[in-house]
């Protein structure tokens, strides 16, 4: 069994469907290009904050609160708790747990979204950005998408969060425990079959959905991971081959470290 083939065959088998794909050592697809990646953008709202936490520029128990010109009431649980102010910790710990785009908001807000480019500037990050905060409706003036990346380059910032080498071993300590709570394991990580609610800290991850968009970022032990995906939604919905797809990979790739069989 081959990873590369496996791969292979999902990009023949779904045309129409761009691909990124980066398994550092395993296998890969066009991992420098660049497409629309949703929440995976905010891996580095959440590494600028973690940084900030390490080095005392952002208090972890500083109260953010709240603001109702930033709601988004979707993807998230703040929006439907009574508490209106939560720990900067807290917030972070929403991102990463269940994507959340209110919090999102809040916590951009209080960083900023240039600090976001110099971050990536400094990661050596071309392709990979935040670009806008979380909205209910994108017009004519605002970005075009709220993320984008290519699979390279988010396999790379992966493999530096699980060398302990992003920015700092503290940084990289935090953002793996935070990666560590995210509940969705519906697209690469569904291959090991964890408990969404409760993995160990070896599997870690971060997606990103919207229409036309399906990517799942993170690492499993030391293995990076970053499989990307778009495809133009008014010209059907892919979001089922495109999910078999994910898991075909991450089948195979389960299947080939417990046989020992490598690449």
């Amino acid at each position: 069994m081959n990873l590369q083939h496996v791969v292979d065959e999902v990009v023949a088998g779904t045309p129409g469907v761009r691909w990124s794909i980066s398994l550092p050592g395993l296998a890969e697809h066009s991992p420098g290009l660049r497409l629309r990646t949703a929440s995976v953008g905010k891996l580095l709202l959440l590494a600028e904050t973690a940084r900030r936490f390490e080095t005392g520029e952002l208090d972890p128990a500083e109260p953010l609160r709240r603001d109702p010109g930033l709601a988004v009431a979707d993807s998230g649980l703040w929006h439907l708790l009574a508490v209106d102010t939560l720990p900067a910790a807290d917030v972070a710990a929403l991102i990463a747990a269940v994507s959340d785009n209110y919090a999102t908001n809040v916590l951009l807000e209080r960083v900023g979204l240039q600090p976001l480019a110099v971050l990536a500037g400094r990661l050596g990050l071309r392709e990979t950005a935040l670009l806008d905060r979380v909205r209910v409706r994108r017009e004519p003036h605002h970005p075009a998408t709220l993320s984008t990346g290519c699979a390279g380059e988010l396999a790379g910032l992966m493999r530096h969060v699980a060398d302990g080498t992003l920015i700092s071993p503290g940084v990289s300590r935090r953002m793996r425990d935070w990666l560590g709570t995210n509940t969705d394991l519906s697209m690469v990580a569904s291959a090991w079959h964890a408990d969404p609610l409760w993995h160990p800290r070896e599997l870690g991850n971060k997606t990103g959905t919207d229409d036309g968009i399906r990517a799942d970022v993170g690492v499993r032990g030391r293995q990076a991971y970053a499989v990307l995906a778009n495809w133009d939604h008014a010209e059907g919905d892919r979001t089922a081959e495109v999910l078999d797809g994910m898991r075909a990979i991450g089948t195979t790739w389960q299947m080939l470290d417990r046989t020992g069989s490598g690449r």
